[in-house]
């Protein structure tokens, strides 16, 4: 009894140990074998057949068991099947314990897990290749008695032993397949890219109308065909070149007479306007010895000076480049230079205003620089953009002609001796030129090149004489006189703090012990000039907007003649105004003119004794502020 027991275990054990899926699985088709699996689950035996199937001719009727598969070995499979049957029978009335009990249901978990593993395969139905899977057909053959699962669903009838959740998959797999079938995604895919691969009709263009052979064409002139009315063609006429009038001719060289372009020259009043200005520039004043006043002197004084309408007077035509104050004592005379190149004169002392103002055409080219004579103020000297250096004698009502240079532009000058008898003049290409005005001739004594591309401004120190500073573009540099001889001279002292480019840059008044330089970044810097060494120590940086555009003259920041420790300067602010501020950065005084000044004065020049200030802005008028 045992031995038979034995062996009825191991006969089960070994039909449990059978793989219930037994094929070989390749990337486009899975491969079978044909030969049913048996295995037992709570009385039951379960037959299982897997048979190839392809989703890409997936029909609902084929979930259905192949039977032509099975008709092939149907011999063998029936002699076998009898002789299990009988062999299960006996060992399942015998031997019924739990652990066959946990062994069946084992098997029967197994079975469930490879029958989700193979449908979960064929439930993948959205594809775009056509890969091959298995379905896993089983059929379970009852007990003797035949008794069949309720809720068998119509049309899975060869299903019969499958569960009911297998059963409503495998029947919702059949209904999705019908489903996607009735959208016939594969047709409407096909009609969209025929539509695609169709091509749009190119654009027509625009036919040219034929012209007709008799049609009459547009009349034209004969005279501008160059054919004769009688249809001969006229001979071709020689082209002359045609001359383009300069702007601004040079004026001829030599000495031109005093000729108002606003009075009558022989009038007694222009006669009389001369020999004031002869008369007044017999008085000079030295005030290089004068001890500077406090601050709240300086203040106290400048709040008395006032404008008004009397002090406000177009003097030339066009923006003004330059300005000078005459240092008399007793009248209030003014001399400022135009872009247009003319200078103007006014004498402030004379009523009506309009019967004290005199212009005069020295020049052909903007007028940057203008000094009367330290040596004789009836000297009025100028320097113009054409190339041309000129003085204005008033005693003899003549402006002569002390250097001329028609290859170069000149930009600005100084007077190297105290006689002023030897300048040096800064050229626009950054060459510099010694000018003697004691050798006849219009020619300069050297011709010095600079390590500077531009030279804008050129001043000479009061005290030291042989020092002069010249403003480039970007750099100042410091010079000494002595080394004039050399074909190119190399600077003492360079000035590399300033970003942008440089308007201007000036010793003191006075001692020569400050250097004020005005930039375009909005700053005027004061320098520290009492030792020039190889370097000058920056003082103070005032930050002032100095951008004055496209229409504006730039400013220039100068020294007040009378106190050289504050400095004058133009502003953009509103209302307008002229401003002065202390050496150290300090505001001190604001020039305000109401009505009276409601431009921008870019060019200020401050009376060397008196407390006068002139200013002249853009469009040629100069405010005076005086006591």
């Amino acid at each position: 009894m045992s031995g038979s027991r034995a062996e009825a275990e191991e006969k089960v054990g070994s039909r449990q140990r059978l793989q219930v899926n037994e094929y070989k699985e390749n990337q486009n088709i899975a491969y079978v074998s044909l030969r049913p699996v048996q295995t037992t689950v709570l009385g039951k035996t379960a037959k299982v057949c897997l048979v190839p199937f392809s989703l890409s001719s997936y029909k609902p009727d084929q979930l259905k068991r192949s039977k032509s598969l099975l008709d092939k070995n149907s011999n063998n499979e029936v002699a076998c099947k009898k002789c299990k049957k009988a062999e299960i029978k006996k060992t399942c009335r015998r031997i019924l314990t739990p652990k066959m009990e946990a062994t069946s249901s084992k098997a029967e978990s197994t079975l469930q897990k490879s029958s989700l593993d193979v449908h979960a395969e064929s439930n993948k139905w959205q594809y775009k290749s056509t890969s091959d899977t298995v379905i896993l057909s089983a059929d379970t053959e009852s007990s003797q008695d035949g008794d069949s699962d309720e809720g068998t669903t119509p049309g899975m009838d060869d299903f019969s032993g499958l569960s009911p959740y297998e059963k409503k998959r495998l029947k919702n797999i059949s209904e999705n397949a019908n489903f996607f079938a009735s959208l016939q995604l594969s047709e409407s895919a096909a009609r969209l890219r025929e539509m695609i691969k169709k091509r749009q009709p190119p654009e027509s263009k625009r036919k040219k109308p034929k012209k007709k052979e008799n049609e009459t064409g547009c009349r034209r002139s004969m005279r501008l065909l160059k054919v004769d009315p009688s249809g001969v063609s006229l001979p071709a006429t020689p082209t002359q070149p045609i001359l383009v009038a300069d702007e601004n001719p040079l004026l001829p060289p030599g000495p031109l007479e005093m000729t108002s372009e606003n009075r009558d020259d022989n009038s007694e009043l222009f006669k009389g306007f001369l020999q004031t200005w002869a008369e007044v520039s017999k008085t000079r004043s030295k005030n290089t010895e004068k001890e500077l006043s406090s601050i709240k002197s300086y203040k106290a004084n400048l709040n008395g000076m006032i404008i008004s309408e009397d002090t406000v007077y177009k003097v030339t035509k066009g923006p003004i480049f330059s300005m000078a104050l005459h240092p008399s004592e007793i009248r209030t005379l003014v001399a400022a230079g135009a872009r247009s190149g003319q200078v103007g004169l006014w004498d402030l002392t004379h009523q009506p205003k309009e019967d004290g103002v005199y212009i005069f055409q020295p020049h052909s080219q903007p007028v940057s620089c203008l000094y009367f004579s330290p040596a004789n103020p009836a000297h009025l000297l100028s320097l113009s953009y054409d190339g041309t250096l000129r003085c204005g004698d008033f005693s003899r009502a003549v402006f002569e002609e002390v250097y001329r240079d028609e290859r170069s532009s000149f930009s600005s000058f100084d007077f190297l001796a105290e006689d002023a008898s030897t300048l040096i003049v800064g050229h626009w290409d950054g060459s510099m030129s010694l000018v003697d005005r004691r050798t006849p001739g219009t020619s300069c004594e050297k011709l010095i090149n600079s390590s500077l591309s531009k030279i804008r401004t050129v001043h000479v120190h009061p005290v030291h004489r042989q020092y002069f500073i010249t403003a480039g573009l970007r750099d100042i540099h410091i010079y000494d006189a002595r080394c004039l001889n050399r074909s190119r001279i190399k600077p003492l002292i360079s000035l590399t703090e300033h970003t942008k480019s440089i308007a201007s840059a000036y010793f003191s008044p006075l001692t020569g012990n400050r250097v004020v330089t005005t930039c375009a970044d909005c700053k005027l810097r004061i320098f520290d000039s009492s030792c020039i060494s190889s370097k000058i120590p920056l003082l103070t940086t005032i930050r002032h907007n100095t951008i004055t555009g496209r229409w504006l003259t730039r400013f220039q920041a100068v020294w007040d003649p009378k106190q050289e420790d504050c400095i004058i300067v133009g502003s953009m602010a509103q209302p307008r105004r002229v401003e002065i501020f202390h050496e150290r950065g300090k505001w001190v005084h604001s020039f305000l003119g109401g009505e009276c000044l409601a431009s921008v004065c870019s060019i200020n020049a401050m009376h060397p004794t008196r407390y006068i200030l002139a200013g002249g802005n853009s469009s040629g008028r100069i405010h005076v502020f005086m006591n």
